[in-house]
């Protein structure tokens, strides 16, 4: 067999790290090199992951796994052990090249790191943690970097991945332990939690200790985060809704990804034969921001689900939320507290920051909301302006109907 080019290993395990949702670098500590010390920066550049901060910006990562030979057979993973997949592996020197290489054209701010299990979990580990401290220590590369960490490698091991990371994630993988023992039988959810817990404590010592000591080691500044496959196995999404929740409060997360079960190759019999529609991932990510940005508790945004504890996918969890609750409204935007015009359907925070402001020094009528707002129509029913009542329009039957969105026709040859 030919011995693999670089180029031909980084085009296999670059595509094999798509299925990794979490690469976002939003959170973490500004620095530069523009004092002529070091090289890189985490706030400049554009390349070739594409992931958005919450601030709108576009960040570019060099997405790749170390390897994608792994000895865990998970069900749903094109790179378990079973699959039939082409196999390749970068030595942690090469992936430093890479790093430098493509950073000094300009290319990428950063690095996301993973890899499949190779020898052992803490074998691993080690070599993840190797790319990092190559960075870091020998070139002193102070461009962002995020290590997928693996939890069932030595604990002492995951908490060195902080000391050079600036932010860490530990997958849980799927939302409910009976899919975890169905689906992924090599791993098991209290070592998951376990793992992330030790991470949590950690980030939390290292920020009390730079309140104290300004010469304090940094550790995860951009924190931790996780992702779970949604669609693998039964759950529901209140079940996934209230399996972030937990892992938001007991590990102060910053980010639960979501990403829709995939249909590989040769897949298993367990699996199911279709993907889930991807309006289903992006309503959970609608349903994160609300109790994340709007106050909603987790039990709440399970209320907006139907019978069968899945979010609608024809209109977005706050508006079935406030059609399932409409005793909540209309909410006059003249007098009502932030906190209930957060509730109302289709009004944003930035819009209601700005609707606070102007209502200082003026009644705020129908066509101010409009303003601010990308279709006042979804809003009507809900509130009340100087010049505005909807009177019976809030208790309608067809309330839904008319504010869903049409159906179209789609065109085969369109």
């Amino acid at each position: 067999m030919s011995r693999q080019t670089v180029m031909e290993r980084l085009a296999i395990l670059a595509d094999a790290a798509k299925y990794d949702a979490s690469c976002a670098s939003s959170g973490t500590t500004k620095r530069d090199s523009r004092d002529g010390k070091g090289l890189g920066s985490t706030t400049e550049g554009m390349g070739i992951c594409h992931a958005y901060a919450p601030d709108g910006r576009c960040i570019s990562l060099l997405k790749l796994l170390l390897t994608n030979h792994c000895v865990f057979d998970c069900h749903y993973c094109i790179n378990r052990k079973s699959s039939n997949v082409r196999r390749a592996r970068f030595t942690p020197q090469e992936v430093v090249d890479l790093t430098l290489s493509f950073y000094r054209r300009n290319y990428i701010e950063g690095l996301f790191l993973s890899s499949g299990i190779i020898k052992s979990s803490s074998h691993t580990m080690e070599q993840l943690i190797e790319v990092a401290r190559i960075l870091r220590e020998e070139h002193n590369f102070r461009g962002y970097i995020h290590l997928k960490t693996i939890p069932e490698a030595d604990p002492e091991l995951v908490a060195q991945a902080g000391l050079w990371a600036d932010r860490v994630s530990i997958n849980v993988e799927l939302p409910t332990d009976a899919g975890l023992a169905r689906l992924a039988p090599d791993k098991n959810s209290a070592t998951i939690e376990g793992a992330m817990g030790s991470l949590s404590t950690a980030i939390d010592e290292a920020r009390d200790s730079q309140k104290r000591f300004t010469k304090a080691p940094r550790f995860a500044p951009a924190g931790q985060s996780t992702q779970m496959i949604v669609g693998a196995d039964g759950a529901s999404d209140a079940q996934i809704v209230g399996k972030a929740s937990t892992l938001y409060v007991r590990f102060a997360l910053r980010r639960v990804y979501y990403s829709a079960f995939s249909p590989i190759p040769e897949a298993s019999a367990v699996l199911p034969l279709k993907r889930p529609p991807l309006m289903r991932e992006h309503r959970l990510y609608q349903s994160d921001w609300l109790m994340r940005f709007y106050g909603f508790a987790p039990h709440e945004v399970q209320a907006a689900a139907d019978a069968d504890g899945m979010l609608p996918l024809d209109i977005d969890p706050k508006l079935a939320w406030a059609l399932k609750f409409r005793e909540s409204f209309p909410v006059d935007v003249n007098r009502a507290p932030r906190e209930a015009l957060l509730r109302v359907p289709g009004l944003g925070t930035k819009a209601i920051d700005a609707l606070l402001a102007a209502r200082r020094y003026r009644s705020i009528r129908l066509e101010d909301v409009a303003r601010l707002t990308v279709s006042v129509k979804k809003l009507r029913p809900f509130i009340v302006t100087a010049d505005w009542r909807p009177t019976l329009l809030t208790d309608r039957a067809d309330l839904r109907a008319r504010l869903a969105p049409k159906a179209e026709q789609m065109e085969l040859f369109g």
